[in-house]
């Protein structure tokens, strides 16, 4: 069996497979609307990091960002990911989707574009 070789970025299915990893934990804890949400930015992340496999080091790393947002955010009471985090997560990863073009994700997330923070950095969200 012969298949077209697979071209893939250092660090591209480590990303994914955070992704996929803290999804997978958090199926264990969500529930709902929570859940659902959790699941829509994961499928977000994962194509926002196959789309830039090949782009610029400072596109990457606005995904990374968002990636990293995603799987290490927790609230000072231990919980993972609680729905205003999901939320907060989700505004970081619909910004980074906007600055790379990839408007067809805001769809996705169910954002317009207007519901963004423009305020927001990606690097300033993971500080908070």
């Amino acid at each position: 069996m012969t298949g077209e070789p697979r071209h893939v970025e250092p660090g591209t299915d480590v990303l994914i497979r955070k992704v996929d990893s803290h999804l997978a934990t958090l199926r264990g804890g969500l529930h709902g609307p929570e859940l659902e949400l959790a699941e829509r930015l994961a499928r977000c992340l994962r194509e926002l990091v196959v789309s830039t496999a090949q782009a610029s080091a400072a596109d990457r790393g606005q995904v990374r960002v968002a990636v990293h947002y995603f799987v290490l955010r927790r609230e000072s009471r231990g919980r993972l990911l609680s729905m205003r985090s999901l939320a907060v997560a989700e505004r970081v990863v619909a910004k980074v989707a906007r600055q790379l073009g990839r408007v067809d994700l805001l769809a996705e997330l169910h954002l317009d574009g207007s519901d963004l923070d423009d305020a927001l950095t990606p690097g300033d969200a993971l500080l908070r």
